[in-house]
């Protein structure tokens, strides 16, 4: 083995190696490092990157584990932080400019448990201001003339450019699932409020969810029990699961190769021994979406009060415009959209007794232009209803661009998940 291709191991085989003395977390860092020296110019993934201090971080990590104190399979990992979650010893700005060198005063819950598990905090992951669809600076590392998606942008570029082997991310429409998507990697927004958000900043109360970038199911899965102490296998099910085709009320907004994806990859999986149906949602889930855009909205408005009302020159004009559609939202119209949000949680958890997994898109498609973050389209509903999903990496687009499906099960079975999302890698592989 290499240091000079330590990056490109995934976080399982890199903690595999750490454990058994073949790698050290110097040399696993210093890999990324190199990597982030050659690539960041073009890809643009950090908002805060200090060689120096990861580098020391990782040292430590190595002395320690030598002393027989290796904390857990996350000891000596580097993992990217988005930059809406707070750390006390790097800048956390937001993905705005009214935060300019901010240092909060403490780490996020989830920050510092890493670092109690021996992980190594390597850097700041940019994000889109507020975790909002403006996007900020990052490039699709397929192509720099395409978006990486948002808000996720920097979590899910640097994962597929092998810059850092895990990431977190955040997802309040579908910010962890687009940018993974369209940069060919995996993206996991668990069960809503499975990771501790404890020093997030908040845009939506009720939906913001911290996830994971990844390059594979069990690297989501490793990072994901490390944190919450859920027990997540992610050795392919033995069985086939039991598979509904949801192509929800928007498979119009979906592209021809998109809807060929999930088609093909539904007959694939059936020809695997998987019972596949399609699920024909009930009229409750056509204005979802429309509900989603307004419940958030509302929150929005609330959350960022401070920034919309002492700096408002320095917000972004569609950020502008999203709060002030929020702020006339009203509470009646607010709690009709949690009424409804309620009775289609209701009727989903209906449709899961007759299946482990649902497949549906990730995204319309390829990632487009750099100018926008793309849309959220298949992301709204399954984050309203506080789903657990995940996004697979599954070919490329006409353009040569990554393609992705996205697997979603029952609220609360991230476990079940996980591993009906390995079996689907699996066969999503073996191309």
């Amino acid at each position: 083995m290499t240091t000079t291709r330590a990056n490109e191991l995934t976080a399982v085989q890199a903690s595999q190696a750490m454990a058994e003395g073949r790698l050290t977390s110097e040399a696993l860092v210093s890999s990324c490092l190199e990597r982030i020296a050659a690539r960041e110019e073009d890809v643009r993934a950090w908002a805060f990157i200090d060689p120096a201090q990861a580098l020391a971080q990782a040292r430590a990590a190595d002395a320690l584990r030598a002393k027989g104190g290796a904390r857990s399979p996350l000891h000596g990992m580097p993992v990217g932080i988005k930059d809406v979650i707070d750390t006390y010893d790097m800048p956390t700005e937001y993905g705005s400019p009214i935060y300019a060198g901010h240092r909060p005063a403490a780490d996020a819950a989830c920050v510092s448990l890493i670092r109690e598990l021996g992980g190594v905090i390597l850097g700041k992951t940019v994000s889109t201001e507020f975790a909002t669809r403006h996007p900020n600076k990052t490039r699709n590392p397929h192509s720099p003339l395409h978006t990486p998606g948002g808000s996720s942008s920097g979590s899910g570029a640097s994962v597929a450019d092998f810059m850092v082997p895990l990431a977190l991310g955040t997802q309040t429409s579908s910010s962890i699932i687009r940018p993974a998507a369209y940069c060919g990697v995996v993206g996991y927004k668990p069960t809503f409020g499975l990771i501790n958000r404890a020093g997030l900043k908040f845009l939506s109360e009720s939906l913001d969810t911290l996830g994971v970038v990844s390059r594979t199911v069990a690297d989501a899965a490793l990072l994901t029990e490390s944190l919450t102490g859920l027990a997540l296998d992610a050795t392919p099910s033995s069985s086939a699961p039991r598979i509904g085709v949801c192509r929800t009320p928007w498979w119009d907004k979906a592209d021809a190769a998109t809807q060929a994806l999930i088609d093909s990859s539904a007959a694939r999986f059936a020809a695997a021994g998987a019972k596949v149906s399609s699920v024909a949602l009930e009229p409750a889930f056509d204005r979802m979406n429309e509900i989603q855009i307004a419940f958030s909205s509302y929150e929005f408005f609330r959350a960022l009060t401070h920034e919309r009302t002492r700096h408002a020159e320095l917000l972004s004009p569609s950020l502008t415009g999203r709060l002030a559609a929020g702020g006339k939202v009203t509470r009646a119209a607010y709690e009709a959209a949690q009424a409804d949000t309620r009775q289609c949680m209701a009727l989903m958890a209906r449709h899961f007794d007759g299946c482990d997994i649902m497949l549906a898109p990730s995204t319309p498609g390829e990632a487009p232009d750099i100018e926008g973050t793309g849309e959220p389209t298949f992301g709204l509903m399954w984050t309203q209803l506080g789903l657990p999903c995940i996004t697979v990496p599954a070919g490329k687009g006409p353009q040569g661009l990554p393609l992705g499906v996205q697997v979603i099960a029952a609220s609360g079975n991230d476990a079940g998940l996980i591993r009906a999302a390995a079996w689907v890698e699996r066969l999503l592989a073996a191309d």
